[in-house]
């Protein structure tokens, strides 16, 4: 081999060398999408989620946010994930249940005592169990965790009891569970995107809608609903998802890490909710809302017999009592 060859074939040794070592040094972005804004109680979590994965990794795996529905309402997204075009998310339970039924039994009305009850459910056994049935639709479960407990809102009366609920258009979640609920009940439902609702709300294609105190407080219902009232009807899980192809594109130790921040930012999303619930329901009286705080629920329960008797064949009794006895 001639000098000039030699060095030729050093230079480009040399050179594919680098190549590999620019682009070991390149971070792994994961694209995360949401229907909800980054200022709302999970839009914290993940903000929080993605700066500790950052710095955990240092600055391998880079979590790029993109709240608001900029890569679609949650059911795109949640289809983003299953094809590998949208990396990661967080939704509601009540979506995902399109594409992991079991997850419903979380929609069941009055299930749960208070957030800790829930919480202690979703990061217990049935959680688990459940979360882990997602991989089989294409979707990586990370961790579930909860925006609270969802509350009515409508713009034609004062809700105090089952009588008030009955002939009002409600918007509702792409969830078979919510429409047979809110049918029960008397009223009209119709599941609708989140990005849809405030106009038409705005016109009156929709009396109301029900959600956590603070997706009504970040989506602005209160600009144009006039009427709260506290029911505590049912209780709202989120799951946070990954593509199984993002997360094998990762190593071990860096999906570990992605795995433990995803926990702690369901913990987080917790307590974000209680900062909102502690001032919302205010925040909203001083946007103009009337505001009911007595609800007589035994007469929305006593109505619901027959769709809890269905719901119990559904997804066993034996379900049932482990979530509702769950510590």
């Amino acid at each position: 081999m001639t000098r000039s060859k030699f060095l030729a074939a050093i230079a480009l040794a040399a050179g594919a060398l680098f190549a590999q070592a620019a682009e070991a040094q390149q971070p792994k972005v994961l694209n995360l999408g949401f229907v909800g804004r980054q200022t709302a109680p999970e839009g914290i979590a993940v903000t929080s989620m993605a700066e500790q994965v950052k710095q955990r990794t240092n600055g391998r795996v880079d979590i790029r946010l993109h709240p608001g529905g900029a890569l679609g309402g949650d059911r795109e997204v949640i289809e983003g994930v299953q094809i590998g075009t949208v990396d990661m998310t967080v939704a509601s339970t009540s979506v995902f249940a399109n594409f992991v039924p079991d997850v419903q039994v979380f929609d069941i009305p009055f299930l749960f005592r208070d957030f800790d009850h829930a919480q202690n459910v979703l990061d217990g056994p049935v959680g688990k169990e459940i979360l882990a049935k997602f991989e089989a639709r294409g979707i990586k479960g990370l961790a579930l965790g909860g925006i609270g407990f969802r509350q009515l809102t409508n713009s034609k009366r004062p809700v105090t009891g089952i009588d008030d609920v009955k002939g009002l258009k409600i918007r509702t979640q792409e969830n078979p569970i919510h429409l047979q609920v809110w049918r029960a009940l008397g009223s009209l439902p119709t599941p609708m995107a989140i990005p849809e609702v405030f106009t038409a709300l705005q016109q009156g294609v929709m009396d109301g809608q029900e959600n956590p105190i603070g997706a009504i407080i970040n989506n602005r219902f209160g600009q144009v609903q006039k009427y709260l009232t506290i029911s505590n009807h049912a209780f709202t899980p989120v799951a946070l998802v990954i593509s199984p192809a993002a997360f094998a594109s990762l190593s071990a130790g860096d999906r570990a890490i992605l795995q433990e921040e995803a926990v702690k930012a369901m913990a987080l999303c917790k307590l974000e909710v209680a900062k909102v619930e502690k001032t919302g329901v205010d925040t909203l009286r001083g946007m103009g809302m009337q505001v009911v705080e007595k609800v007589d629920t035994s007469k929305f329960q006593d109505a619901l017999k027959p769709t809890f008797a269905d719901l119990a064949k559904r997804f066993g009794e034996s379900t049932i009592n482990r979530i509702k006895d769950h510590k």
